[in-house]
């Protein structure tokens, strides 16, 4: 059995921090998609911490999930600064936001320099594989690195990371995937079509081309409820709301109010179409598509050093996961983070994870 790391009294918490675009931004001229669909005027968002060494070698580059940005600092901030995991005294540590994001990479809410207006359901379907090209390019055009020692990340964070292991051979000496799989299956799929489907369905919605004073917000809403109860377990639930009714209104329980809470708040962070754009370029993972199925494309990276970090409790990308990429990767160690917070857990168990990372970066 891979070493097991205990964390502290659960509690349900909130995910992210404080969530703005950055100051940084990488300008691409054009880039061409996997799709050969041209992309022009491309914007990177993205987030330093750190200083590049004279050998330029020392880049940490850290992937952000769904509903992530490049402010690292808000959501893994234990894990960042001078003498923590992501050393600030020691890495250049990079966090960029994906393509199709709404915190300032080109995506649905940006401007399509060929009408004047934003993308908004036109824009164009995108893959992991293209945000890793892309982020690589910003890596090695923008930032000038010669090597990156390590790539991290969790969720869609841990798809892209993935990536930059085949993608980036000549330039990444080591990846950390958390919670996630080798690709994305029937199951993690329906969880993203249940919630397109919510938004979908919202009447403002109107095939995406929705007006910005009028967005669909129901439907968007309902979507992130949905989300929070995969992110989460049947255990923390029970612990934090049980059966308990609102003290002014005893005909509405407790975890109805913070799921309500939750879906409005998400609103003021959040664009539907974006939303829809990532959950739809996270379908398109899958580590062996082109390279001759998933374990083929693992003896890729017989030389890679892999750490897999698995959430014992994760309902949406269950430990069997972590466990198939440990038992395919030659080169990979596994451990398994007990935690009741389920997938969110990977953000939430930041001592337990930063363990894990600090070890395996050495």
């Amino acid at each position: 059995m891979p070493p097991v790391d205990t964390p502290a009294k659960p509690a349900i918490e909130d995910d992210y921090g404080v969530m703005e675009a950055c100051k940084q931004v990488f300008h691409v001229p054009s880039f061409e998609l996997e799709s050969g669909v041209s992309l022009e005027a491309v914007d990177v968002n993205y987030k330093t911490f750190g200083t590049l060494n004279d050998a330029k070698d020392n880049v940490l580059f850290v992937c952000h999930a769904l509903t992530g940005n490049a402010a690292l600092d808000s959501w893994w901030g234990g894990l960042l600064g001078d003498g923590k995991p992501f050393d600030t005294s020691k890495y250049l540590v990079v966090c960029a936001n994906v393509l199709g994001s709404c915190y300032g990479t080109t995506g649905p809410t940006s401007i399509n320099p060929r009408t004047g207006k934003q993308y908004g359901q036109s824009f164009p379907a995108v893959t992991i594989r293209d945000t890793v090209r892309l982020h690589i390019r910003l890596v090695v055009e923008e930032i000038g690195a010669s090597q990156v020692a390590c790539v991290v990340g969790g969720s869609l964070g841990g798809m892209q990371t993935l990536e930059w292991g085949f993608l980036g051979q000549a330039l990444v000496q080591k990846i950390a995937v958390i919670a996630c799989g080798a690709q994305h299956s029937g199951w993690q799929i329906a969880i993203s079509e249940v919630q397109r489907q919510a938004i979908y369905r919202d009447p403002n919605y109107n095939n995406g081309d929705y007006d910005s004073a009028s967005p669909p917000h129901s439907g968007l809403a309902l979507a992130r409820q949905i989300a929070m109860i995969t992110y989460r377990t049947h255990g923390v639930y029970n612990d934090k709301f049980g059966r308990n009714a609102l003290d002014d209104d005893p005909s509405t329980f407790t975890v109805q109010s913070y799921l309500d809470y939750q879906g409005r708040k998400f609103l003021s962070r959040f664009d539907a179409n974006a939303y829809i754009a990532i959950m739809n370029m996270m379908d398109t993972h899958d580590i062996g598509r082109g390279r001759g199925g998933v374990e083929a494309a693992c003896q890729l990276l017989h030389a890679l050093p892999v750490l897999i970090v698995g959430i014992d409790s994760d309902v949406i990308y269950p430990i069997t996961e972590q466990a198939q990429l440990h038992a395919y990767l030659p080169h990979s160690t596994f451990r398994v983070i007990q935690s009741p917070h389920g997938h969110d857990g990977f953000l939430l168990e930041q001592d337990a994870v930063g363990q894990a990372v600090r070890s395996f970066l050495g």
